[in-house]
């Protein structure tokens, strides 16, 4: 476990924000990973299994979270000011990660709600860039300011020193909400089915030779689209055995 000290916290909405941390130049982590932070809550550590938003090349780490009122961590975090300390766990794992992809034409990133976090992660790491033809950072949520945190993410990305031009060049964002109109509407599984979502971006229909897709959401949300993907003959990936598609089982929303 590492002491870190937060460096910034943004409240993006009533129930989102995020905050960046120190990072101790042990922590190795391969991009699309977690880790558990905490707090020392009634003397002893609370953790949970949070996404890493940060790259394995940055300086800091960064974390994307859901505010649950009465949540056993979260109503916690959710208070942290600049110069406080959070625990890091000293040991990300987690399925996200290229390596357990076959390789392929089109690298389909599916999240709703702060599932969004890995793929942070995962569209500033050069490896993807070279693995793929395109990146597609699709997100979901319910209402329009819920998209806000993803929106600077990728503009950041974009007009980036290193990367914009690669990321102009490579990156789809396609930002979708379900309860207020706006230029996407509709549940990521809907888009897809109805092939709407490849239809706005230009790309051929999901198929398993050009697609490999990630998976990081809500529980409903993971599991509708696990079976649509096997459905169509999508195999599931590992670290020992990479396949078409992988799912992030441990996000919770907590």
């Amino acid at each position: 476990m590492y002491t870190e000290t937060v460096k910034t916290v943004r409240h993006w909405t009533d129930r989102l924000f995020s905050f960046t941390t120190t990072r101790n130049p042990g922590l190795r982590f391969i991009n699309g990973q977690f880790v558990m932070i905490g707090l020392p809550i009634n003397g002893r550590p609370l953790l949970r299994a949070y996404s890493l938003c940060s790259a394995n090349h940055e300086d800091q780490l960064e974390f994307f979270s859901i505010k649950v009122p009465n949540g056993p961590l979260t109503q916690h975090l959710q208070k942290l000011q600049p110069g406080d300390e959070i625990i890091v766990g000293g040991k990300p794992t987690g399925t996200l990660v290229q390596d357990s992809l076959k390789p392929g034409k089109y690298l389909l990133m599916l999240s709703t709600g702060t599932g969004l976090a890995p793929f942070v992660s995962v569209i500033k790491d050069p490896d993807a860039y070279e693995r793929y033809e395109k990146i597609i950072l699709v997100h979901g949520c319910r209402f329009i300011n819920e998209l806000s945190y993803g929106e600077k993410v990728v503009e950041n990305l974009m007009q980036d020193e290193f990367f914009g031009e690669l990321a102009q060049e490579k990156l789809l964002y396609y930002p979708t909400v379900t309860r207020e109109p706006f230029k996407h509407n509709g549940r990521i599984t809907a888009l897809l089915e109805q092939g709407k979502l490849e239809a706005d971006l230009s790309l051929p229909a999901l198929n398993t030779e050009d697609y490999r897709v990630m998976l990081c959401g809500s529980p409903e949300m993971l599991s509708e689209l696990q079976t649509m993907l096997e459905a169509r003959g999508f195999d599931e990936g590992s670290h020992s055995q990479p396949g078409q598609y992988v799912i992030e089982k441990a996000f919770v929303e907590k």
